[in-house]
């Protein structure tokens, strides 16, 4: 199952129990519409989650540990995105620094991922390390 989460951008928080449906229109709670009939925002379900068990979705502000690192070394902060930098679609980590290459999602399954925010609600957290 592909679950998704949509960020209402009038009322600054998520709409809860969202289906897109095949004819790309958006079911929740409260009716139907259509993401231009909406100021919304929807992300995609990565099928990972973080070390406390939150699912991980796309925009998501993530901090990452790799296992191959010493574990007195800081986690690094990245975005979630659903393609990379050369348009190639999927889940990415989106470095704060300016990289060539974002590191697939999913090969990263040797990294531990703590979510700490998203785009929509901490959009100050993508600054903070630059």
């Amino acid at each position: 199952m592909i679950k998704f989460r949509a960020w209402d951008d009038r009322e600054k928080e998520y709409i809860k129990d969202v289906l897109i449906g095949s004819d790309c229109k958006i079911y929740f709670d409260d009716g139907v519409a259509t993401q231009d009939d909406l100021d919304i925002s929807v992300d995609q379900f990565t099928g990972l989650k973080d070390v406390n068990g939150k699912d991980i979705y796309e925009g998501d502000i993530v901090k990452v540990w790799s296992d191959v690192s010493e574990l007195t070394m800081e986690p690094t902060v990245n975005e979630i995105v659903s393609e990379d930098f050369f348009g190639k679609t999927g889940m990415f980590l989106k470095p704060l620094r300016a990289h060539v290459i974002e590191p697939c999602l999913h090969d990263s399954w040797n990294n531990q991922f703590e979510v700490i925010g998203n785009v929509h609600a901490n959009p100050e957290l993508l600054e903070a390390d630059k």
